[in-house]
């Protein structure tokens, strides 16, 4: 059995769908159900079920396909690997990211990456909020994973990977905190702590100064860290938005995370210099987007 056979075998052990393989693999229908026949002939037994509403995999073709992965994987990783000593993947990658949340996708791509990029060392350090793009312009980070909208010329903006509903942090005795859910109305009713640093565009999304119907949102403090955030806000001096996964990870006795039922959610992609698209940062992207869609 050929590579290419294999590939084709596995993808529609994974698809389970003539039409969706043959667009996945840039192939013909006819071409996948050629291989899987002479597949099938030479082993001398249906690896699937085919009816005119679905394909199954057979017991035959379950055991083929579990066979198969492991070495398909382990071939695939080593053609990486030398594609990547061919392209010069050596050295240091320094990656950041912008939320804890963000920093388990980014510490998981990275095994990928080191997997099949050996000679590549991964560094991996959380980005501060006072400053998410100098780093990037200086040239001491490479790429990393973080909040959006970034509009600058300098900045490459990759695939959103993912987003999260949001929600506001609020004083564990402020009346909002009974709710179950707030709205993005509310933000009237109490002070904003926001964060300095950040472009004026993503300020205004995610500290907007006025409501949907054009009501004013006051102004708290504002600060540079989100440890200081926290504490401003369980020390009663307002309220501040941020992604509901926050509660998961950002637990205290004297705040509150109340859902959001009207905002929009927050959404996470990579950013790297536009002079910096090596090949390098080009594994690590794919790394991370491979390992988001798992």
């Amino acid at each position: 059995m050929e590579l290419r056979e294999i590939e084709i075998f596995l993808a529609l052990a994974e698809e389970l769908h003539f039409g969706r393989t043959a667009d996945r693999l840039r192939v013909t229908p006819a071409r996948v159900s050629q291989v899987i026949k002479k597949q099938e002939r030479a082993i001398g037994a249906e690896l699937f079920k085919r009816t005119s509403r679905n394909v199954q995999l057979t017991d035959v073709g379950r055991q083929l396909r579990d066979g198969l992965a492991v070495g398909y994987q382990q071939i695939q990783d080593a053609l990486a690997t030398a594609a990547a000593a061919g392209q010069g993947i050596s050295g240091e990658l320094r990656v950041a990211y912008s939320a804890a949340w963000a920093g388990n996708l980014v510490v998981a791509a990275a095994d990928t990456f080191r997997t099949r990029h050996p000679d590549c060392v991964v560094h991996i350090q959380d980005s501060q909020l006072n400053d998410p793009l100098g780093p990037l312009r200086d040239g001491s980070r490479d790429i990393q994973l973080s909040e959006l909208p970034i509009d600058e010329p300098d900045i490459v903006n990759g695939p959103v990977l993912f987003s999260e509903p949001r929600a506001l942090v609020v004083p564990a005795r402020h009346p909002f905190a009974e709710r179950e859910t707030v709205s993005v109305e509310d933000l009237a009713e109490a002070p904003l702590v926001t964060i300095t640093g950040q472009p004026s565009y993503f300020l205004d999304l995610h500290y907007p100064r006025h409501t949907p119907k054009g009501r004013p949102i006051p102004r708290g403090p504002s600060t540079t860290a989100w440890q200081e955030v926290l504490a401003l806000v369980g020390a009663g001096k307002g309220v501040s938005p941020t992604s509901h996964r926050a509660a998961q990870y950002y637990s205290r006795p004297d705040i509150v995370y109340v859902p959001f039922r009207d905002a929009p959610p927050v959404e996470y992609g990579l950013l790297w210099p536009a002079t910096g698209n090596t090949p390098k940062v080009r594994a690590f992207v794919k790394a991370v987007l491979e390992t988001a869609a798992l």
